[in-house]
């Protein structure tokens, strides 16, 4: 399965960036979480914050293929140990690319190369549509969309 999105931003590629990769974005967009790595391919990354298991919840780990600031960041992708005990066999892959277009940004997500029988695809896919509006919204008006959470 292929999970691929595709918004245009009126924001350049280096706001959206910063809501990505920046504690003060990730918080607002990824449901509380900062962004943990030294952000250079090969290197390990984290989604830490509030969630099952206290304040230092993992929610999403793995490892960058490619880590191009305000263009391009791909990554293997797993779910946090305590979501699912064999959080290690079920990755897939996630690549967002940022792409200028005039005064705006084309901001693309590919989730893809999910391994056989993951049990979080349909939820994925649903969820990915909330985040990137949030991208979206956040980098156009400055706030986040009011989703009653």
């Amino acid at each position: 399965m292929k999970l691929n999105y595709e918004f245009y931003v009126d924001a350049s590629p280096e706001t959206i960036w910063n809501i990505l990769v920046t504690p003060e974005g990730t918080r607002q967009i990824f449901y509380g979480c900062v962004l943990e790595s030294t952000f250079e391919p090969g290197a390990d990354y984290a989604y830490v914050g509030p969630g099952q298991d206290g304040d230092r919840t993992v929610h999403v780990y793995g490892k960058w293929l490619a880590f191009e600031p305000y263009r391009t960041m791909s990554c293997t992708e797993h779910p946090g140990p305590s979501y699912t005990p064999n959080h290690a066999s079920q990755e897939s892959r996630m690549t967002f690319t940022l792409e200028p277009v005039g005064k705006c940004t084309k901001m693309t997500l590919v989730n893809d190369e999910f391994s056989p029988d993951h049990p979080s695809i349909q939820k994925t896919a649903d969820s990915w549509w909330i985040i990137l509006s949030n991208i979206k919204t956040l980098a156009e008006t400055g706030k986040t969309l009011d989703l009653g959470w």
